[in-house]
């Protein structure tokens, strides 16, 4: 609920509490005010947590980009300095991050 929908329910309690004898005998008000108390008690800690995950996408990206540049200087060194060295092996498995697909060139209907 947006803050125009938290302030027409907010109204809408007041009025029918206010009035109750306009209501059908059916409608219950004390449910209605539980679920208004318990949504504006909630409401803080959503808010919360929201921030939270914010926080936290923040650093998993952060840390995510940190480790990735970390793995390309890895990839650069190893590529660089591992000939000889048994690396050749894991630098092309690495090196398969960056293969390019080929382009298929597809083939021309034949003309009569």
């Amino acid at each position: 609920m947006g803050d125009k929908s938290r302030a027409f329910v907010s109204k809408a309690l007041e009025v029918a509490t206010q009035n109750p004898e306009f209501l059908p005998r059916s409608f219950d008000l004390d449910e209605m005010r539980k679920d208004v108390q318990l949504f504006e008690a909630l409401y803080p800690v959503l808010l919360s947590l929201s921030q939270f995950h914010e926080l936290v996408d923040d650093t998993f990206l952060a840390v995510g980009s940190e480790a990735y540049a970390a793995a390309l200087q890895v990839y650069t060194y190893a590529k660089a300095s591992g000939q000889g060295a048994g690396l050749e092996t894991v630098v092309e498995e690495m090196g398969q991050r960056f293969a390019r697909k080929s382009r298929k060139v597809k083939p021309q209907a034949a003309v009569l």
